[in-house]
């Protein structure tokens, strides 16, 4: 038998040291978990337990690796829902997705015959990858948004959106956001019944306006509520066929019209409506640092030289199914209105009725958390092309031109007031 090893006198310090440490206790060993403010996948408070389990399931599908057994394909973006928003924030500007179309005499067409809108740039094999077509006129690139708090934007009623808009800038301001309208087609009127509330003598969701749903969700503000938005993303982006699109997307680029093979739909109804309560039921974010003096003097100031014209800091829902949803106050710092943001951010690319420069207000809540969700380094605008918040401001054009030279002539002080106001939200 060989004699035994000595231990070095420097490993034996280093079990002394682990030895201590664990009858210290684990606080030194196991990191602490973050603040509640600093996470974005907190639930509601007050669910069921019923309602919780529900939420739960979601949040597993959310996290869920989809293969081609499960039906990814022919042609996607993702495999699952939280590679492109991790931690249910904002999505790194690699998994920026691209959507083009043509600008013509009739007026912009998303090029459905060439895979459009949305750029599909991985592929099954025996498939190929799309690529944008040359009769392209315009092509956007869209970050993947956080998508906490989503079901108090949702249970906004349509009536409090349309007193918000002011399409021909009645009062002056230099204001005029306008609802999106999305067209009334057989599957989109059936995901508007599906979630339409009803109060009184009429709903006070999904009502048509000229015969078009309001659209709230999505860059453009294409998407009528969180069901279109999930099946949208399932298809679009994984290649997921549902109750509600039941067809593959087909591999224009090789002219191959075959489909992957597994029998549609791939996902069941209740993954979908799992989804879909999840989203519904994710708290918003929590603000940070909000009585800071310099935060509430930043305050002040976003208000004074005009952000909050269309980063409205209050809205209030309607009736919800869910009483933590139903006529609340709540602090998103968007109104979902187009706004023309000028030749800065015109892409040459729309959807619905809005004009090529005319964006959605995107909500502001939890943009102090952008870096901690996007690597450390936080990127803004709809593609990401901005690395600062002085960037990110300086890109308003447009609706905001008059907000950006009111920040511009603001002091050094004031400014990074107003930057720590933005922050802490």
């Amino acid at each position: 038998m060989p004699a035994p090893q000595r231990m070095s006198r420097t490993r034996r310090l280093q079990v002394l040291l682990l030895v201590s440490s664990l009858l210290i206790g684990c606080d030194i060993l196991v990191p602490g978990l973050p603040a509640d403010n600093a996470v974005l996948d907190a639930p509601l408070d007050g669910l069921l337990p019923e309602q919780l389990a529900v939420h739960l399931a979601g949040d597993e599908d959310f996290a869920r690796r989809f293969s081609p057994a499960d039906g990814v394909g022919p042609t996607f973006n993702a495999t699952s829902c939280d590679q492109c928003h991790v931690g249910e924030g904002k999505g790194h500007v690699m998994f920026n997705l691209t959507r083009f179309g043509r600008m013509g005499p009739d007026g912009f067409d998303p090029l459905r015959e060439f895979g459009g809108p949305q750029l599909q740039d991985r592929a099954l094999p025996g498939f190929l990858p799309e690529q944008i077509p040359a009769a392209v006129t315009g092509a956007s690139a869209f970050m993947p948004p956080a998508v906490t708090g989503l079901g108090f934007l949702e249970a906004v009623d349509d009536a409090t959106l349309l007193a918000l808009q002011d399409p021909d800038d009645a009062d002056g301001d230099g204001i005029s956001g306008r609802v999106q309208l999305v067209d009334a087609s057989t599957v989109i009127s059936e995901i508007a019944d599906l979630e339409t509330v009803v109060l009184g003598d009429g709903p006070t969701r999904g009502t048509l306006v000229d015969g078009q749903f309001i659209g709230r969700f999505g860059r453009k503000a294409g998407s009528i509520n969180l069901l279109h938005q999930t099946v949208n993303a399932l298809l679009q982006d994984m290649g997921l066929t549902t109750d509600l699109f039941p067809k593959d997307l087909l591999n224009r680029q090789t002219g191959n019209f075959a489909e992957d093979g597994v029998a549609d739909p791939e996902i069941p109804s209740g993954v979908v409506n799992a989804l879909v309560f999840y989203l519904k039921t994710l708290r918003q974010p929590l603000r940070r640092n909000e009585t800071d003096p310099d935060v509430v003097a930043g305050d002040a100031l976003f208000g004074s030289i005009g952000c909050a014209s269309c980063h409205l800091p209050t809205l209030r829902t309607g009736l919800s199914e869910l009483p933590q949803l139903s006529n609340v106050a709540f602090h998103p710092y968007t109104d979902l209105l187009l706004h023309d943001m000028g030749t800065e951010l015109d892409d040459g690319y729309t959807e619905g009725r809005a004009l090529t420069a005319e964006w959605r207000t995107t909500p502001l809540w939890g943009l102090g958390l952008s870096a901690d969700f996007q690597g450390g380094q936080a990127f803004f605008m709809h593609d990401g092309r901005a690395l600062t918040l002085t960037e990110a401001i300086g890109l308003h054009g447009g609706e905001g031109s008059a907000s950006r030279t009111a920040f511009q002539a603001l002091s050094a002080e004031d400014k990074d007031r107003v930057l720590a106001f933005l922050r802490s939200l």
